[in-house]
């Protein structure tokens, strides 16, 4: 495999989107939508890493969750605040944040318009007892 490039669609103010990546509903709940891209993983090749861009509506928010695994974020729009821990800390553009494994963790929507971020976590984690590709089991809206 030589690689893959997925060419940026969006406009850099306001959507943020890339051709050839697979998309859904992460979280859709009334006033709190969430959407998930998946632009670098098991499909592309990757061994090591997925390569993802999440986006929350205003006044909407990830789940409250810990995984065994580290997480890199990138914030590209927005603002908000993210829970690390027992501790919320201010987020907004440009900020890049660092989760550690098994650190318990929420990105909440604080602004009025849309919080995109990227996020790269492992390619393979252990799910359930198996280990298992980062998108496996997750149905696409588009890919």
């Amino acid at each position: 495999m030589t690689g893959t490039i997925h060419k940026f669609t969006g406009d850099w103010e306001h959507i943020f989107t890339w051709e050839g990546t697979r998309s859904r509903l992460y979280k859709n709940e009334p006033d709190n939508q969430v959407s998930e891209a998946y632009m670098i993983g098991k499909k592309e090749g990757a061994e090591n890493f997925a390569f993802r861009y999440y986006q929350i509506e205003a006044g909407g928010h990830s789940n409250k969750e810990q995984h065994p695994y580290d997480h890199g974020i990138m914030i590209l729009q927005g603002a908000g605040e993210v829970l690390l821990g027992d501790e919320t800390h201010a987020i907004s553009r440009g900020d890049i944040i660092h989760i550690p494994p098994d650190a318990l963790h929420k990105i909440t929507n604080t602004g009025k318009g849309p919080l995109g971020f990227l996020c790269v976590i492992p390619a393979r984690r252990e799910k359930e007892g198996k280990i298992v590709w980062a998108e496996e089991g997750i149905n696409f809206d588009k890919e």
